[in-house]
């Protein structure tokens, strides 16, 4: 059968052969000898299993999802079965325009999804009772240590004084929750104080404190009481919802909480044994300043219409470096995305009605348990029944569940949980009170367990958008109105530098809507998920067997995840041999920000190495830090071949360095794509390694999540990989979770394992040639256009490079912004912008790019080369030219009035190819700084829409 890697890889084999002519080399073996030194070449093929087809990998994946059982389960613990609509599920799930896109930097061309994520912010502003959210961030768990983080770095100069450093945390809080915020805390110095709410006693050695609303016993708690108490002792309180009991019961926001989190996965997102889920995060107005992730603010472009953008980016850490004070980097926008649209298809009162069908249901089981003589701990709840047993009943329970294909929550003390969901039907409800001894008719009357003093009372998603598409007509129209917003991979190349933006085959992503992998909860017992769990398996080894290491730990959710998970690692090895000192971590200057974010996150100070006028760490300046700090080198973080894009030739020398002085060598797996079956880091001799999944193993990048971010060590660093508090995983010396679920996002890892199963070891290999076939390809075509800033001694580049547009500020008055605003009319997204060095774009095609949509893009890169050469010559006005003023909007080209020198074709339809296949940015050049200074998060008046639409 035809092989995957003929369908993955873009450039036909003619096309290879004439792509290696223009490099200079007459096979592909030259081309490598030339790009990688040859004493970090791997000397043997990868031992993976041999490459099947797209037919056989389906057959595949299908027998081992039919491993899975899929039982009812109603375990609770902040997971619960959903419905997904088809319309959303049709329209955004499985489809490559919602996918495929990248995180929306680029505003103008992302309209579509910004819009979405809005709709999201305004959804948890509405039901939290709080006045600013972000665009969702990646579990609970990771939400709940980021509110600590917040309260933390945001205490006032007299709690920091009195060295406030305690923070409370409920026992009644979910387990994962619990394990998740003590991880985060214990490399910032902040003491976890577990306890009962009811009975601590705050004073202002606490700067705040967790609760869970519902408790994860499903009570339902009055807190305004304790609240209050913690104000006055100067705490911050942050509260675990679950979100679709804000529908019924009063918002956190409303008795005082100072920030809400939690996970939108009941609005309609599959389990998926734990993941992908979008996290939420609401807070108070005065901590905006201090709220992590990103927020989706409304601006006004150009024109002076409307336009969404990423709000407050100074925020971002690629920024803030060494001062971030959160590493987090991916959102789930997906993921948030179909919540959101959840809410607009269902409306408030469609949630409301799914929210009050729940809790009757809950309601009429505890009653008719209660006549049938069993005792019901919660006296208020919302879904979750607390059933008070023994062991010994405990267990006979479960048998008979169990043999009904029943989950149940089953405590320690012999206790026995019930969490309902909106898939609850009537036939479920008999056999749960059958299980439990009870033959009472089906017959909920409409009562809820929730008291009248914590009943909502306030209106919730009241803005137009969420009553205007409730028919499916409607709906798909909305959705595939915003899609045609945005540029995504399904129109034209993504050349992102650092982002690796390739394909997502239709192969590795159908699974993920089946119910054998979507409905598994993720804390079943181990024999209803033996799929996952053979598929896991198999993936840790695939991908130890790529790196080169010994272990891998499939938990960090994303890439900045898998950063902070390496250094925790690497901070518990020193520790477990008594060097507590050692705490500095040495980062190149050009390293990605989550990188030195990182670093602070696990306690870690910050040295930063020089790169030297190559783009090369100083060997000499490495050397000399390593001197300096002998005694207390924890860690040298580098990226591999450099965020430069050049394979450094002395990096085995510099590893060296490190390990003589005592220090660990973590390797940012960012630009994996250019080592897999080529090097790898275990032969470059890392200690760990962490894997952007969505970047190297085709995860889609879903406009900014999902992410994963695996993390590979060597042999002496695996006792100490992360444990989950309810699945054991980890070394037998693991460290606390570093995320909620106990593989992270373990859906999504179908698509990776997908991608390593269809291409085998030679696929992966060929993947990795071409993706720097392709790069030294473009730079050989682009010479005589623009000047490529790193190269290598034989002046190659990696997988990608960097162009040089700083001169053209100086002769043309020209920004790089402008080169990237003008692609878009091209129909190109912009490359990565001024990173690693300002004024210039970072480009990297991928091996999935064809010759011909490496052509254009050349084309049009040329073009507009030409097009600054114009203004250098005075032959286009230095304001007034196609550059300043792009993109080019539909609106201002059928206009009657055009009030620019250039012509309208030359605008928008600068080369003849364009005219075919057009793709229209919907606004004009977006005001950041407007956003900024008036932040506006949430959906504004649809008259405020009409109003700019008037002044444009």
């Amino acid at each position: 059968m035809e092989l995957f890697s003929y369908r993955h890889i873009g450039p036909r084999p003619n096309d290879m052969a004439r792509m290696l002519k223009v490099c200079g080399f007459s096979n592909m073996d030259e081309l490598i000898e030339a790009t990688i030194p040859n004493s970090i070449r791997s000397k043997g093929d990868m031992n993976l299993p041999e490459p099947m087809s797209e037919y056989e990998y389906l057959n595949h994946i299908s027998e081992l999802a039919k491993k899975n059982k899929v039982f009812r389960s109603f375990i609770g613990l902040g997971y619960n079965d959903t419905i997904l609509p088809s319309v959303i599920k049709r329209n955004i799930l499985e489809n490559p325009g919602w996918y495929t896109a990248y995180t929306p930097y680029q505003a103008e061309i992302s309209q579509g999804r910004l819009e979405a994520l809005l709709n999201f912010q305004t959804m948890i502003i509405d039901l939290t009772g709080l006045e600013i959210a972000n665009a969702s961030l990646l579990d609970e768990g990771t939400a709940a240590a980021e509110a600590m983080i917040m309260f933390y770095n945001s205490r006032s100069r007299e709690a920091k004084e009195a060295d406030a450093k305690k923070f409370f945390v409920s026992v009644h809080c979910h387990p994962q929750n619990i394990a998740v915020v003590k991880t985060r805390a214990l490399p910032l110095g902040i003491e976890v104080v577990l306890g009962d709410h009811r009975e601590v006693e705050l004073d202002s050695s606490y700067f705040g404190c967790l609760l869970q609303y519902p408790t994860t016993e499903g009570k339902v708690e009055d807190y305004r009481g304790f609240v209050e108490k913690a104000r006055s002792s100067g705490a911050h309180t942050a509260v675990a919802a679950d979100i679709l009991s804000l529908a019924l019961l009063t918002p956190p926001g409303e008795w005082g909480a100072d920030a809400v989190v939690g996970t939108t996965q009941r609005f309609g997102i599959p389990m998926g044994f734990g993941g992908p889920h979008a996290a939420y995060f609401a807070t108070r107005d005065e901590f905006k300043r201090h709220i992590p992730g990103r927020i989706i603010g409304v601006s006004l472009d150009s024109d002076g219409g409307t336009a969404l953008r990423m709000a407050l980016q100074t925020r971002e850490q690629h920024i803030k470096r060494d001062k971030a004070t959160s590493n987090i980097c991916t959102a789930q926008v997906l993921l948030a995305v179909m919540a959101g649209m959840y809410a607009v298809y269902h409306g408030p009162e469609g949630i409301k009605r799914i929210a009050t069908d729940v809790a009757t249901k809950a309601s009429w089981l505890s009653s008719i348990l209660k006549e049938a003589g069993w005792k019901e701990v919660n006296e208020q709840f919302f879904d979750t029944l607390h059933l008070e047993c023994d062991a010994t009943r405990q267990g006979q329970i479960r048998k008979k569940a169990e043999e009904s294909c029943i989950n149940l929550r089953y405590w320690q003390n012999g206790n026995i949980s019930i969490s309902l969901d909106e898939t609850t039907s009537s036939e479920d409800l008999r056999i749960l009170a059958g299980i439990l001894g009870s033959s009472a008719e089906i017959s909920p009357n409409g009562k809820t367990g929730i008291p009248a003093q914590l009943t909502r009372k306030s209106a919730y998603l009241t803005h137009p958008v969420f009553s205007a598409y409730h028919s499916e007509t409607e709906m798909m129209r909305y959705i595939k109105r915003l899609e045609n917003k945005d540029l995504s991979l399904n129109f034209s190349m993504i050349p992102l530098g650092s982002c690796t933006m390739k394909l997502n085959a239709a192969s590795e992503l159908l699974p993920l809507s089946w119910t054998e992998l979507g409905s598994i909860h993720p804390f079943v017992p181990a024999d209803q998920a033996r799929g996952y769990y053979e598929m896991l398996e198999n993936l840790e080894n695939y991908l130890t067997e790529i790196t080169g290491l010994s272990a891998t730990s499939l938990q960090p959710n994303s890439g900045a995840q898998g950063e902070y998970a390496g250094l925790m690692v690497i901070r518990a090895y020193h520790e477990s041999k008594g060097d507590h000192h050692r705490n500095v971590a040495l980062i190149p200057s050009s390293a990605h920000g989550t990188n030195p974010a990182s670093a602070v996150m696990a306690g870690m100070e910050v040295v930063v190495v020089k790169t030297d006028e190559n783009g090369n760490i100083d060997v000499d300046d490495i050397e000399a830090k390593c001197a300096e700090y002998t005694d207390r080198l924890a860690a040298l973080m580098i990226t591999y071949p450099s965020t430069h894009g050049v394979f450094e030739e002395k990096i085995k020398d510099i590893i060296k360095t490190v390990h003589d002085n005592g220090g660990q060598v973590y390797m940012d797996g960012a630009n994996m794509n250019a080592q897999v079956g080529l090097t790898s880091p275990g032969e470059i001799g890392a200690d760990v390694c962490h894997l952007n999944l969505h970047k190297t193993f085709a995860i889609p990048h879903g406009g900014g999540g999902p992410g994963m971010g695996p993390i590979c060590v060597a042999s002496h660093l695996a006792a100490f990989l992360p444990s989950n508090p309810v699945v054991k995983t980890g070394g037998k010396h693991a460290i606390e979770a570093i995320s909620a679920a106990p593989f992270g996002s373990s859906l999504v890892l179908v698509i990776s394992y997908g991608y390593i199963r269809m291409l085998g070891a030679p696929g992966l290999k060929k993947s990795t040639e071409v993706a720097i076939l392709n790069a030294n390809y473009l730079k050989s075509r682009l010479a005589g256009h623009y000047d490529v800033l790193y190269k290598n001694v034989k002046g190659m580049v990696a997988h990608e490079m960097i162009l040089e547009c700083r001169e053209f500020k100086k002769t043309a008055g020209i920004e790089v912004t402008d080169i990237a605003k003008r692609l878009m009319d091209y129909g190109f997204h912009a490359p990565t912008v001024s990173f690693p060095v300002a004024g210039t774009i970072m480009v990297e095609p991928t091996e999935s790019e064809s010759m011909e949509e490496l052509d254009r893009f050349v084309e049009a890169l040329a073009s507009i080369r030409e097009e600054i050469k114009e203004v250098e010559e005075g032959k286009a006005d230095a304001e007034d030219n196609v550059l300043r003023n792009s993109p080019h909007i539909a609106r201002n080209a059928m206009s009657d009035s055009w009030n620019h020198i250039y012509s309208r074709q030359k605008a928008v339809f600068p080369l003849k190819w364009l005219e075919d296949n057009k793709f229209w940015p919907s606004v004009k050049r977006v005001d950041n700084a407007y956003g900024d200074r008036n932040l506006v998060c949430a959906c504004p008046p649809m008259e405020s829409y009409e109003l700019a639409g008037e002044n444009s």
